[in-house]
Formats: structure tokens, sequence, C-alpha cells
């Protein structure tokens, strides 16, 4: 055998020998805790044959306490890039059978090498995060690979969307990345996130707690609101994550994809004619609308289960991708607080930084009192909502269907925070506040004079009720650009997409706003 066909032979061996990571064994214990390997998952991500590694013989460099002699196969982390459903994406996948997929130098040099590259070509990355944190053997080798991972995650920010699933153990520093990135995953059972673990807290506080209760899937899902989905397993997770991607362009330099979902633009539903309770008091599922209004009744919706007074989700209309923010009347009412405010804030900043359309359905009766939200912040966190509607300049549609009331009002992008296109149900109550309320205020004295106060009041009430409880004042202003039949919603936005297709809108030039953070 001549030496070209040794040499030939020599790396087909040595390919062979790292592509099985670490060994029979550590990829059994990884089957039999119910996770994929970092391999299997970034087959199930691309396109057959699409897949083109990177960085395979990647080696650490630390020669203290006998890491001389450890050979870690592809230096626990697999780069590189691929098609997911026919389009370009960069991915890293953390090995967590070849040494814990801990992290670092090379390990997060291969990981920073494909962030760079996925900026400069203008394509989505996606992370798999399995790992042990950081490798303690390079000491503050390894924390400048996290430093170096967090500033790209940042410079990344608004360019490339960003996609973390978490399908292993991520605590520590290693949880800031997928913290920055723009979409968490996570899944049920087999991950958790947290900055100190269960072992810390009890010698710290005395707590004791186990690790699906302190930073599992449901906690980040339902309490936190760091992670987007939680879904069942490895697989599902993936499959969400291509359906996601399916929504967005692949850099802000791009438009969404459009798909002809073979849903006729002018499609009427007449289910929308009654939907509104006759009784103001009553609620009704705000997905309901959205399922009537979209292509097909389909949506993905992030933080499904995180502040649900609040809804955010992409769909598509006409084809095109929307991001669609509404209140939700069947919790709490609809009322804005902390956490709705800022899961609607994040939304809207990311949808305009990828071009993709604003459609606002508002329900809204008010801010949520109490003194427990006042603490919180929510002067603060309610300005993030004004703040960032008026700072976005992709096309932006609110639809009024009933309640918006004061503050919440203009929080829900009304015209005077740059809606371009204001449509209004001729059930929209568009008021500074409730009947009820206004009528304690402005009729006092008459209520009180009154032989029959009780009676007076709801005299009053319905005089309020029957000046505001409409649209019609607001549209004589102008803040309301058409009022229309709930039924020819679907049609009425449409068009107004594709009038708004060539908007463009300059702001003053500046380095950056300060948000109310």
């Amino acid at each position: 055998m001549t030496e070209r066909f040794l040499k030939i032979k020599e790396l087909e061996e040595r390919i062979k020998r790292l592509q099985m990571m670490g060994g029979e064994e550590q990829i059994k214990k990884q089957h039999t805790s119910g996770k994929l390997t970092a391999r299997e998952r970034l087959e199930l991500l691309f396109d057959g044959g699409s897949f083109q590694e990177l960085d395979l013989f990647v080696r650490h460099r630390c020669t203290d306490f006998g890491m001389e002699k450890a050979e870690i196969a592809a230096e626990g982390v697999i780069t590189g890039y691929g098609k997911v459903n026919g389009r370009i994406c960069f991915a890293y996948s953390q090995d967590f059978t070849s040494r814990a997929g801990t992290l670092g130098e090379m390990h997060a040099k291969k990981i920073c090498k494909v962030m760079d590259q996925a900026m400069k070509v203008g394509a989505p990355l996606i992370g798999f995060n399995d790992s042990g944190g950081a490798r303690i053997q390079e000491g503050v080798d390894s924390l400048a690979g996290y430093g170096s991972i967090f500033f790209r995650n940042s410079c990344a920010s608004g360019v490339i969307p960003q996609i973390s699933a978490i399908m292993g153990p991520t605590a520590g520093g290693a949880v800031y990345s997928p913290a920055m990135t723009d979409w968490v995953f996570m899944t049920k059972k087999t991950s958790y996130m947290f900055i100190t673990g269960p072992d810390v807290i009890k010698e710290v506080t005395g707590e004791e707690i186990d690790f699906e209760k302190l930073g599992g899937a449901s906690v980040h899902t339902t309490k936190s609101g760091v992670a987007h989905f939680a879904c069942e397993s490895d697989a599902e997770s993936i499959e969400k994550i291509k359906q996601l991607i399916g929504y967005l362009p692949s850099s802000n330099r791009e438009l969404p994809p459009v798909f002809d979902a073979g849903d006729d633009p002018e499609r009427m539903d007449e289910f929308l004619d009654t939907i509104i309770p006759e009784d103001p008091r009553k609620s009704y599922d705000m997905k309901a609308i959205i399922r009537s209004i979209v292509d097909n009744g389909e949506f993905l919706e992030p933080h499904e289960h995180y502040a649900q007074n609040m809804i955010v989700c992409f769909a598509r209309m006409g084809g095109q991708s929307v991001g669609i923010i509404a209140n939700q009347p069947k919790h709490m009412a609809g009322c804005l607080n902390v956490d709705a405010s800022d899961k609607a804030t994040r939304f809207i900043r990311f949808c305009d930084a990828f071009n993709i359309p604003l459609i606002t359905i508002a329900d809204v009766p008010g801010y949520l009192p109490g003194k427990d939200q006042e603490w919180k912040g929510i002067i603060r966190h309610g300005a993030k909502l004004l703040w960032c509607y008026s700072e976005a300049t992709v096309p932006k549609i609110t639809l009024e269907v009933r309640k918006a009331y004061g503050g919440s009002y203009m929080a829900m992008c009304c015209k005077d925070l740059g809606a371009d296109i204001v449509l209004a149900w001729p059930t929209a109550e568009i008021a500074v506040m409730g009947a009820e309320g206004a009528a304690n205020i402005i009729f006092r004295k008459e209520i009180n004079g009154a032989d029959d106060p009780v009676a007076k009041r709801q005299e009053m009430i319905r005089e309020y009720r029957d000046l505001f409880s409409n649209p019609y004042v607001a549209a004589s202003r102008g803040y309301v650009d058409m009022v229309i039949v709930p039924r020819e919603t679907r049609s009425r936005i449409i068009k107004a997409l594709e009038m708004l297709k060539t908007k463009r809108e300059r702001r003053l030039q500046k380095r950056h706003g300060n948000i109310p953070v």
C-alpha cells in the first residue's frame, strides 16, 4: 500500500475514532438518561447529508492535573453548518459523553468560530447545551472562553436569530449565554438551568430543593420566564426549533420567508361577529380570534405558560410572517402587569430587529392594581412596553376589539405610539377608564345629591357608556383609521400588510437609547 493510501486510511481511522465521542459506554449512559447524543441532535436538526462538521481535530492545550494525557473527542463540542428545511444554519452541540461536555479554552474557540461565521454569512445559530460547566482544570482559560461567547452573543443580537436548546445540565456561568440568545428551549426532566445548585443553596440558606424544582423546564417556562418552550423530548425540541426557524429571516438583512398556505386572504368568519360577550365583565378566549384570522388557524406560541394574561406568537397572514401581541381576557381579565409587560417587550424588540410586522390585538382594562405590582416596578416595566412599541419601525397594525382604557390603551400600540393602521370593532371601548369608575368621578355630586343614589349612579354609568363604549369618538379624532365588521378582520389586516410592505421610517441618529430595563 502506497504512502498516499496509508495517509488516507489514517485520516479515516482518526475521523471514526473521534466520531465515537466518549465511547459506547458513555453513549449508552446518555441514552439511558433519556437524552440523544450531540451528533444525533445535529442529525435530526439538519437536512439529510447537509451537515458539514468543522474543527473535528481541535484539541485542548491543558497540561495541568494530568490533562496532557487526556484525549477529549472533538474537544467536547461538535460544530458546523448545514441546511434546515433548505436554508443554511450554523450549530454547535455540546457532547456530554466526552468529559461531560465541559467548556475549556479550545471548546469555547470552536463555538466562537461558528458564531463569527454565522454573523458573516447571515444565518441562524442553534446551540445545544449539555455540559458540566467550566473545565476546572483549565482555570481562568475556561472563564475567558465563556466571556468570549457572551461577547459574541451580544454582537450577534439583532443580526442573526440565536436559538438555545437546553438538553442537559446548564449551571453557573453557563446559563448566561442561553439567556442572551433570542429563544430558549428546554427538555422536560432531562434539562435544568440555575446559577447556584441545590447543594450550595442548602449550605448557604439551609433550604432543601431538588434540581427539577429549582431550575427545571416547568419552572423556567411558568415562573421565571427564562425559557420559552418546554418540550417532552430532545426530538420534540428540535422539531419545534425547525418550526420557529420557518417564521424567521436568516438575518436582519432579509425579510422573513413567504409561504403560500392555501388559505384565502378574503376568507370571512362570522364567528367573530359574536365572540365578544354582551356583558363587559365576561371573558372569552383571545386565541379563538387569532386562530380565526391567521393562515389555516396555525401559530407558534413562545411563553405559552408564562404571564398568560398576554399572548405573543408567530403566525402567517397571506403567507407573510407576522408577530402577534394580544391581551388574554381569560387570565386576569387581560390586565397588564410586570411579567406581561416584559414578555411582550422582548417579543416586540425581536420582531422589529428581524423585519417581522407586528399585529396587536387589544382588550385591556388597565394595569393590575396592588402594592405587589407597584413594589415590583410596574411603572418601569410598563414603560418598556411604551418604549419598544415607539421604537419599532416595522409595520404596526393594531386591532381594538373591546376594552382599551387609560394608560393600557396607549401601551397596546395606540396611534400615537406609531401604529400605522388602527382597526376597531364596533364593540371597542376606548376611554380613560371604565364606565363605572368614570361615573363615580365625573358625576359624584349628581349621584350623592340624588334621592336614589343607586339608580342615579346606574343612569350616569349608562350615559358615560353610551358616549365612550364605542369606537366612534376615537374614529372622529383620527385615532382609529377604520371601524370594521369583525368577520372582515383577516381580509382587512392582510390588505394593510400588503400596503405596508414598502414602509420606510428613519429616526434620529444616536448610539442607542436608555431603555428602562
